[in-house]
């Protein structure tokens, strides 16, 4: 009895680890840049005097790194990335963080940042600088920055293994386990410039997940009260005898 009850519990804590998870992809279905989220469950067991019991287990999330639609902004400072790629951008810590964001601003002294404010890198993970008074930049397809006839840098374009775990950090970016690799061949990855690339959340879907959630989450709540009434009824009728 307990067993049913326990796993009744935890897939209801699984179900709101999700429903949370869903509720945030189609919060930002509009958001430029904006990587979904997916939940993944392991199951653990457990003994009890009837054999295994199945449990939920802790959820993983996963972020999707399938490209999102893509929109013409005709902006010299924005760019979508085309391919299996990241932007760099340096966190709040100072660490390399990756963004699919690129709506780029120029502060006053020339800097490359994120509409967040977080400063674009170069491949080296250096700032990059502007002059604010040499007109807009031409970003090429490999990231490279001209400013009239002169180079003046090079937006940094970085591969994440696939095997990396990406977690979410910072303004719309994220953190990898394992850092990227600048890219150095532009065959099937670049930059377009006057673009930004949307969400790549499928609306839906989510909002077929959201249903399905809120049914599950009703079968596991009928569960847990059916469960806990048949305890109930067994502690009152094996209680102590007087």
């Amino acid at each position: 009895m307990q067993s049913s009850l326990y796993v009744a519990l935890s897939s209801q804590i699984a179900l709101e680890k999700r429903l949370t998870t869903t509720a945030n992809n189609v919060a930002n279905m509009a958001t430029v840049g904006f990587r979904a989220e997916e939940v993944s469950f392991s199951e653990l067991l457990a003994r009890s005097n009837r054999g295994d019991v199945a449990f939920v287990g802790p959820g993983k999330n996963i972020i999707s790194r399938a490209a999102g639609p893509t929109t013409k902004t005709d902006s010299a400072l924005d760019v979508a990335v085309q391919g299996d790629a990241w932007l760099g951008v340096k966190g709040p810590k100072g660490d390399t963080l990756y963004t699919r964001d690129g709506r780029l601003t120029m502060d006053a002294n020339g800097q490359l940042r994120t509409v967040g404010g977080m400063p674009v890198v170069d491949p080296g993970g250096g700032p990059l600088l502007l002059d604010p008074q040499a007109g807009p930049p031409v970003i090429g397809r490999d990231g490279s920055i001209h400013q009239g006839v002169n180079q003046v840098g090079a937006l940094g374009l970085f591969s994440i293994d696939p095997k990396a775990t990406l977690t979410r950090s910072g303004e719309n970016a994220v953190a990898s386990s394992l850092p990227g690799r600048p890219v150095q061949d532009f065959t099937r990855i670049g930059l377009v410039q006057g673009y930004v690339e949307g969400a790549n959340v499928n609306p839906i879907m989510e909002m077929t997940r959201l249903i399905a959630i809120q049914r599950a989450f009703e079968s596991a709540a009928t569960m847990t009260s059916e469960a806990d009434t048949t305890l109930t009824g067994a502690v009152k009728t094996l209680g102590p005898q007087g």
